[in-house]
């Protein structure tokens, strides 16, 4: 059986679910797409090429494998996306909470079946259909876990709106104990700069005491400036509109020290070094493509 154990997004590493970029159905139709920046890349003709992808995802995962990192793999789905990981389900403390996603993409949490068989069926949890929730809003810190969300009336309108108050609900429920802080997060179906896909496009906690921050995907600015408040302007990394629409906050941590980041993040990883961090870098640019990236595509089970 598998003992899960996630308290927050930084301790040391021991299983993850990595996804698998195999077979991942080729070029889709723009009218297809899940988000602003897919649809970007299927217009302009420069949508990944699956042989691309595949190589940055072997590379990831001779990277968590040199970590001694048990890496869990999906089965494979033919012509089916099973890159984002991180979206269909997630782990907090020693449960594993399946996410309420996209109806097209039901498939991909029966692929890990073989990771969920390995599971005491106790820590299983299934939220309630009005629950919408994707692992890319959701970030455990300790006693807190923040969530990304969008609770406005024109909730239904936004392809790109992943997570409501309702499930933020029911997360609080879950975990009593936890403080719960929901984030509104700025949507646009269209202009990938003026969307955040989920919290983890612009916010993520590293190290002890350190994160990385972009003002304008926070809708309300006294919620981003809670969070430069609470980690402390001398401990957050500033990125501005491009390095979010590169995927600047979405690197993934090994441990408090290790940071895996995509090597084109020039400024972030020399930043990342002066702070004492050791980073592993990895291509990953053709997966960034599709609005996500390195933490978008791992979900962890345990961390010591």
């Amino acid at each position: 059986m598998l003992a899960l154990n996630i308290k927050n997004e930084t301790s040391r590493l021991r299983a993850v679910v990595l996804g698998i970029a195999n077979s991942n159905g080729g070029v889709p139709k723009a009218e297809d797409c899940y988000d602003p920046k897919s649809i970007q890349h299927v217009l302009a003709g420069t949508y990944p090429k699956e042989g691309a992808m595949v190589m940055e995802m072997e590379a990831l995962a001779a990277i968590l494998e040199k970590y001694k990192v048990t890496v869990f793999r999906p089965e494979l789905i033919e012509n089916y996306n099973q890159i984002f990981s991180r979206d269909i389900a997630f782990v907090i403390e020693d449960k594993l909470v399946k996410a309420n996603i996209l109806p097209d993409r039901d498939q991909e949490i029966e692929a890990i079946h073989s990771v969920i068989s390995k599971i005491n069926p106790a820590k299983i949890i299934k939220l309630p259909e009005d629950c919408h929730v994707e692992g890319g809003d959701v970030m455990p810190w300790n006693e807190y876990i923040f969530v990304g969300t969008y609770s406005g009336e024109d909730y239904t309108e936004y392809i790109t709106a992943r997570t409501n108050l309702a499930a933020v609900q029911a997360i609080q429920k879950l975990f009593p104990e936890k403080i719960v802080k929901p984030f509104e997060l700025r949507k646009h179906n269209t202009m990938a700069k003026e969307n955040a896909l989920h919290l983890d496009c612009c916010f993520q906690p590293i190290g002890r005491n350190k994160a990385i921050l972009h003002k304008n995907g926070f809708l309300v600015e006294q919620e981003y400036e809670w969070l430069l408040n609470f980690f402390g302007k001398e401990n957050v990394f500033e990125i501005d509109k491009e390095e979010m629409f590169s995927m600047n906050s979405n690197i993934f941590s090994i441990s408090e020290e290790v940071i895996i980041s995509e090597k084109n993040f020039t400024r972030l990883n020399t930043w990342l070094r002066a702070n004492g961090f050791i980073v592993e870098e990895v291509a990953y640019a053709e997966i960034a493509k599709q609005e996500g990236l390195l933490r978008c595509s791992t979900m962890p089970l345990i961390r010591d």
